[in-house]
């Protein structure tokens, strides 16, 4: 997404990527950048949270008309409910390898078979 708006840009197309990966998406330099420090997926709040939802997304369209500078970020003042999402992200150990391997071969496996 972060190379998307990156393009827009360059054609004259203002953006604002909404994102949980704040690395990644710094690292593309995007012109505007709200930054929601939820787990990966839920960039726009909770799930049935409209309210946070409605927020988040003015905080975007405020940060489109109102960047200051090139490469703005902006980091939203919402917390999950709990860090317990944190203890698992990127986490692989002996108690998931398995699993995830099966998934690395079962989405190869459907990639292969959508090129058909």
């Amino acid at each position: 997404m972060s190379l998307v708006a990156r393009h827009l840009e360059a054609g004259g197309i203002a953006t604002v990527v909404v994102g949980s990966a704040r690395d990644i998406v710094e690292e593309c330099g995007v012109a505007r950048f709200v930054f929601t420090d939820f787990p990966l997926g839920n960039p726009c709040g909770r799930p049935g949270d409209a309210g946070m939802q409605r927020s988040i997304l003015g905080t975007a369209l405020d940060l489109l008309e109102r960047a200051w500078m090139p490469r703005t970020t902006i980091q939203t003042p919402y917390q999950w409910p709990s860090d317990e999402w944190r203890d698992g992200f990127m986490k692989v150990d002996d108690s998931n390898r398995e699993t995830l391997a099966r998934a690395g071969r079962e989405r190869r496996d459907l990639q292969a078979k959508m090129k058909k």
